[in-house]
């Protein structure tokens, strides 16, 4: 029996109709909705490739031909002595970051170990730095904010945010922010350096 072509017509059609309406369920079901936003806007930031990650807050790149060690900037992470937060912390940016993963990036600074202080995206856009926030993994550095203008006030909200969550780092009742932890180290360890029976003789 042969189908005349109106029948046909309205066959693909009806087909057509099912495949958009699943497609929209999908993105639903993601949280998203379809049209131009899923497509990356291109990115005038340099790029690099992630060669390793460091701790919570660090990681090396290969740009321009050399690796590069890079300190998230205007964030945190617990040291890795914080334990288990700082271990977790350099583990979750490790999923974020895998080696060979395409990265983009905002250079905010360099601190004093001449490493580059920046703002770090995958390609879709994504702020690591502001990630990392968002999950309780790091905090904001209210010292360093002022390099990072266009983001101060989603990082500051994304903070506040995780802590009423008690996500992670803010599951602790009171927890010890990383620089009074760093800080506690240099004292200990210059405290030491004074109760050595060798502090002075072996300076002579």
């Amino acid at each position: 029996m042969r189908l005349s072509k109106y029948v046909i017509v309205g066959v693909l059609a009806l087909l057509t109709l099912v495949e958009t309406r699943a497609v929209a369920e999908l993105f639903t079901q993601a949280g998203q909705t379809p049209g131009p936003s899923l497509t990356p806007v291109p990115s005038t930031r340099p790029t690099g490739a992630v060669i390793s990650v460091g701790d919570g807050d660090t990681l090396r790149m290969a740009y321009q031909g050399k690796p590069v060690t890079v300190r998230l900037a205007c964030v945190d992470a617990p040291e890795t002595g914080q334990v288990p937060y700082g271990p977790a912390a350099r583990d979750r940016l490790g999923e974020l970051l895998p080696r060979g993963t395409q990265i983009s990036f905002r250079e905010a600074d360099r601190d004093r170990y001449g490493r580059m202080v920046a703002e770090v995206y995958l390609l879709d856009g994504t702020s690591v730095n502001l990630k990392l926030v968002q999950e309780g993994q790091a905090v904001v550095y209210r010292q360093y904010l002022s390099g990072c203008p266009e983001s101060r006030e989603t990082l500051l909200t994304a903070e506040t945010q995780a802590r009423r969550a008690k996500l992670n780092f803010w599951s602790q009742a009171s927890p010890l922010m990383p620089w009074d932890y760093r800080q506690g180290l240099r004292s200990e360890e210059h405290t030491s350096e004074l109760q050595s029976p060798c502090n002075l003789v072996c300076r002579l």
